[in-house]
Order: structure tokens, then sequence, then C-alpha cells
């Protein structure tokens, strides 16, 4: 998508270059048809006569702007078409497929929100908006599961899915990735305002299988950066996520607490 919005730029700029060509010549024609000494002499190869000659070139010039507006209204159809869903306000994205949603929390997976976020990456670039993600990961999550089993660990994927939700906007997507990752993509928001965003979830407590559970997370913050595809910004969460479960395993402070 991006690469066809690129392409259609170029084309209209070549569009642009056309007229700017054509209207000079035109100019030019009109200026030496005002030299009547030009159409006395019957041996040149154009015999008509000066008026005639700037009608004509009067009637081209009407055929050439009639066939740009054509052109220009084309190009503005395609472009509307690729960054449909993108317009001046952020807009809630619906799901290709329903069927692609993850079936424990009911949020996006990567494979239903990729074409989304590729368009607000094109919105991004073309607007020079700002598009941040945040990025989630359950501290200690396989240890909860294999301690109080998988119905209590779903319970807590459910409770985290909720305080995404509850935490962002109507516009933002939230991203289930894997078992202990999520990410939150955050349409014409900074750093600072998607830290905003990961403030409000407060602390997870509840419980699970007759046990007070309470459970941490780490949060790390990433803004597009232009140039980027939608691959280029989930590699980049996906390395952050990996640098924080590195981190939870050789720190020797548990951060899940069961009581």
């Amino acid at each position: 998508m991006e690469s066809d919005v690129r392409q259609l730029g170029r084309h209209e700029w070549w569009l642009w270059f056309y007229a700017l060509i054509v209207t000079a010549l035109a100019g030019i024609v009109l200026l030496l048809s005002s030299f009547h000494s030009l159409f006395l002499h019957h041996e040149h190869f154009f015999e008509i006569r000066s008026d005639q000659a700037r009608w004509g070139i009067l009637s081209l010039l009407l055929l050439f702007n009639v066939w740009l507006v054509q052109r220009q209204w084309v190009f503005r159809r395609m472009r509307r078409r690729l960054t449909e869903g993108s317009g001046d306000a952020p807009s809630s994205v619906e799901a290709s497929d329903p069927s692609q949603m993850d079936p424990v929390t009911g949020l996006y997976t990567r494979a239903s929100v990729e074409q989304s976020l590729g368009r607000e990456v094109v919105r991004a670039r073309r607007k020079n908006l700002p598009l941040s993600l945040v990025a989630f990961h359950l501290d200690d999550f396989t240890e909860l599961s294999k301690r109080c089993g998988r119905d209590a660990a779903e319970l807590v994927l459910k409770e985290f899915a909720n305080r995404l939700r509850k935490a962002s906007r109507g516009c933002d997507l939230c991203v289930r990735l894997g078992d202990d990752d999520f990410v939150v993509i955050l349409p014409e928001c900074s750093l600072g305002d998607a830290k905003i965003v990961s403030d409000r979830l407060g602390t997870l407590e509840m419980k699970c299988a007759g046990e007070d559970v309470t459970v941490g997370w780490s949060v790390g913050w990433i803004d597009y950066k232009r140039g980027e595809v939608p691959s280029d910004l989930f590699k980049r969460a996906k390395d952050v996520l990996q640098l924080y479960k590195a981190a939870s395993k050789d720190s020797s402070v548990p951060t899940l607490v069961i009581r």
C-alpha cells in the first residue's frame, strides 16, 4: 500500500510537470501569433491566419485542461481508496475477519490488525502526525499458569485485556502478540501521551483459584520513525519485550505475588 501511494505521488508530480510544459509552449505560440509578419507569406509550412492560430491553441489548451482535471479526479479517487479509513481524525478500525481475533481476550491479533496499522502508518507519514506503540509483558505469567492452572491464567488475561480497553481511546488498537505479550497502537500520540495510557492501568490484583494474585508487568514505548512499515514497528516492539523477558529472568525480585 505504501509503495502504491508513493507511485501515485510520482504520477501526480509528472502530471503537473507536463501541465507546466504545455502551458509554457502554448504561451510561446500565442506570443508568436501576435507577429503578423509570420503569417503573410504562403511559402511557410503553416498557411493560416494569426487569429486562426490563436483559436487553435486555445482549443488545444481547453482539451488539455479537461484531460488534466479528469486525471486529477482519477488520482484523488485512487488515493482515497488506498488510504480509506484514515481520515483527518482517527477512527475505530473494523476487524477484517472476526475469526482472527484472540479467542481468550477478544483483542486483535497481529494478523487481524496489520492492515489497519498500515493505514495509520500511511496517515502518519502523509500528514506528519505522531504514532506510538506501547508494549506490555506480563511478568512471571508462565509461573502463574503452572501454579494456579489454565483457567486462572485466562482470567488474568481477560482482566488485563479489559484494563487495556478502559485505559485506551476508542480509536486505539489493543493487540495480543503472544501468550503474555500485548501492544496498544496509539494514533496521533507521542511517547509522552503513550506513557499516560500505560499509567492508567493501575495495579492488577484479583483472586484466582482461591488465592489473591498480584500480577506485575513490564512496559516499553516506541514511536513511528519515518520510512518504517508495520512489520518494522512490530519487530521493534518484540525486541523491547524480549529485553524485558530477559531482565525478568535475571531479576531476583519476583513480580508475581501469590497469597
